[in-house]
């Protein structure tokens, strides 16, 4: 008897559950696989796959079952409504970066309306911060920058790839920034300590670039630098916002309120409920 979609999925996540592995990305790779949206598979389930599709099913859950990232896989991820192309030279973006924009853009709206600005994201990697902020305060001229070229190719393909007219730079956190003056600096630099990587997962730790996880004096020293560098190069008012590690929030506050004494500094909670961004306010 054929198997049908449905039987196809359960398969493959009952693999996923027994392997502690996202049994979510079952669904997404059958819409990869078949080219169809969920409502279509989902109308579909008693449907078989057709052979070619099966062979490449198949071999696609081989490489998810060793924990490879569904992303890396199908070679995207969506943030905030739009597709963003992934590989192993850029963090896959994550839910609680949506946030950092979505907090970013509501502080930008009160702070400057729709005017001009100049904004900058930081250690882009994807690009996916400077491309939804340009999408979403289409005012805003833009600039993304990373160390990493390899990242860099992937970020202006998809700023070509959703429309954004984006400056990218290469070089060292702001170190490309400093022939400019900035209303708006948002960054998620690395901010994970190097002991915790015992901790963490094997899918992390074997696929995403560690030099975008890891950083040192227990993952703050990017942000002690940071606090170093922008106060040169801040309009007023001005804007920076940043991703942090959910243990983070009192130490990096204290780093931008040594740095920007008048400021408003904010410690944000992501939907979880751990702090998460840092919002620092210069009037």
């Amino acid at each position: 008897m054929t198997e049908t979609i449905h039987q196809t999925l359960k398969n493959l996540e009952a693999q996923l559950a027994h392997e502690q592995l996202d049994v979510n990305a079952a669904f997404l790779l059958l819409e990869h696989v078949t080219q169809k949206s969920r409502a279509s598979l989902l109308a579909d389930l008693r449907e078989p796959l057709t052979e070619q599709q099966k062979r490449q099913f198949e071999s696609l859950a081989s490489d998810l079952l060793t924990g490879k990232p569904i992303q890396h896989i199908i070679g995207e991820e969506w943030f905030y409504g739009r597709p963003f192309s992934v590989s192993k030279d850029v963090l896959i973006p994550r839910p609680e970066t949506e946030e950092l924009v979505q907090g970013a853009l509501h502080r930008a709206s009160k702070l400057f309306r729709n005017k001009p600005i100049q904004i900058a994201d930081i250690g882009t990697g994807s690009g996916a911060i400077a491309v939804t902020f340009k999408l979403e305060f289409p005012s805003a001229q833009v600039t993304a920058t990373d160390i990493s070229e390899a990242a860099l190719m992937i970020a202006r393909r998809n700023a070509e790839r959703n429309n954004a007219t984006i400056t990218f730079l290469q070089g060292d956190l702001a170190q490309p920034l400093q022939n400019g003056k900035w209303d708006i600096i948002l960054s998620n630099p690395p901010y994970i300590g190097r002991d915790e990587a015992s901790s963490m997962s094997s899918t992390v730790l074997e696929y995403e670039p560690h030099g975008a996880l890891f950083a040192d004096e227990n993952g703050l020293v990017l942000y002690r630098k940071l606090a170093e560098t922008l106060p040169a190069i801040m309009k007023k008012p001005a804007l920076i916002g940043l991703e942090i590690g959910y243990l983070q929030g009192g130490a990096v506050r204290q780093l931008f309120q040594n740095a920007f004494p008048e400021s408003k500094i904010e410690v944000v909670q992501d939907m979880n409920g751990k702090d998460r961004m840092i919002f620092c306010e210069i009037q």
